[in-house]
């Protein structure tokens, strides 16, 4: 299986470290930067709670001299993806699939879906329809990315806490050979890779994680540990989950598949792993809040349903921004860093 990881950072260079040593993968990773020139001279180091590991991966700052992939995982920031598109295109045989980033609702969300919203595109999300004509949603496996990790320095990744979990699915819920042999690639790899039936309610799960979690760590300053030893801070994240949940069901999610309480402790399992938004803002990197509220707003738009909480923590956050950065601090974040 030729496997192209596009991006090294958290999630990308922490996937290379692992499936680098399933000897039936033929890994590449796409990086840039620092970061590139750190994998190509020393290799990725993967430092984790279960130890230390560095490994040799085949690295390049051009896709296009990859040649076609069988799979490609879009370890990308969700801005980052549309500014790539010429160069993941590179990347892409008749078949090749696609795994694009779940940070917030995808481009892909209603295809397949049953119901009268099927195949509906999201303007919101994907102007134009750039990616759903780029990567068409046929090749698209969905990937819930589940893993508290950073990048703490150029070739350097380090994972906090115990929370490993990338659930896999295909958009009409069938058990596909494609996705059979991705779960195996993962499994191979010592990684945690469930396949599920309904890949749009683990979606929602994590993005509403990251859409609550996030903005309280940039406001308060705290560690995911930090914050759940705060009950006023929990519960406040508790009311906006309820609120995002009600949204999901709205949307045609039968049911979540992790109870709040449960994501409130999958939270707690991350130790004191900073949250990625809180790394960007701590780096004037720009963060990704547009992705969260614009997928918040087209559901809402949709389906209806009201958000008083997620609205007002949102406008502190906007304000905190405001107030902290101005636009020459911001440092533009590379397409594939």
């Amino acid at each position: 299986m030729k496997l192209c990881i596009f991006g090294g950072g958290a999630i990308g260079g922490y996937l290379a470290a692992h499936l680098a040593h399933v000897s039936w993968v033929d890994l590449s990773l796409v990086v840039r930067g620092e970061h590139f020139h750190a994998i190509k001279q020393d290799g990725l180091r993967l430092i984790s709670p279960g130890g230390e590991r560095c490994i040799k991966v085949k690295a390049t700052d051009n896709p296009s001299e990859l040649g076609h992939q069988d799979v490609v995982i879009l370890a990308l920031k969700s801005h980052q993806v549309t500014p790539a598109l010429e160069q993941i295109k590179t990347l892409l045989g008749p078949d090749t699939v696609v795994i694009p980033p779940t940070t917030g609702i995808p481009y892909w969300y209603f295809h397949q879906m049953q119901g009268p919203l099927r195949d509906k595109r999201l303007d919101r999300i994907d102007p134009s329809g750039l990616q759903w004509k780029a990567l068409e949603p046929r090749r698209v496996l969905g990937c819930v990315y589940w893993v508290a990790s950073e990048v703490i320095s150029p070739g350097v990744i380090h994972h906090d806490g115990s929370l490993s979990r990338f659930p896999i699915g295909e958009p009409d819920g069938s058990n596909s050979l494609r996705i059979e042999l991705l779960a195996k690639a993962f499994s191979s790899a010592g990684l945690e890779a469930p396949i599920v039936s309904d890949i749009r309610s683990w979606i929602w799960a994590k993005m509403i994680s990251s859409l609550c979690w996030n903005p309280m760590a940039v406001l308060t300053k705290g560690t995911l540990a930090e914050m759940n030893d705060e009950a006023d801070v929990v519960d406040i994240v508790r009311r906006m989950m309820a609120e995002a949940d009600d949204l999901a069901l709205r949307s045609g999610v039968q049911q979540m598949p992790i109870s709040i309480e449960d994501r409130i402790k999958a939270a707690r399992m991350a130790g004191a792993h900073k949250m990625s938004m809180l790394q960007d803002f701590d780096r004037h990197r720009p963060l990704e809040i547009d992705v969260l509220l614009d997928s918040v707003s087209a559901m809402k738009e949709l389906v209806g349903g009201q958000t008083p909480t997620l609205n007002d923590i949102y406008a502190l956050l906007k304000l905190r921004i405001k107030t902290a950065l101005t636009p020459d601090a911001l440092l533009p974040l590379p397409a594939a860093n």
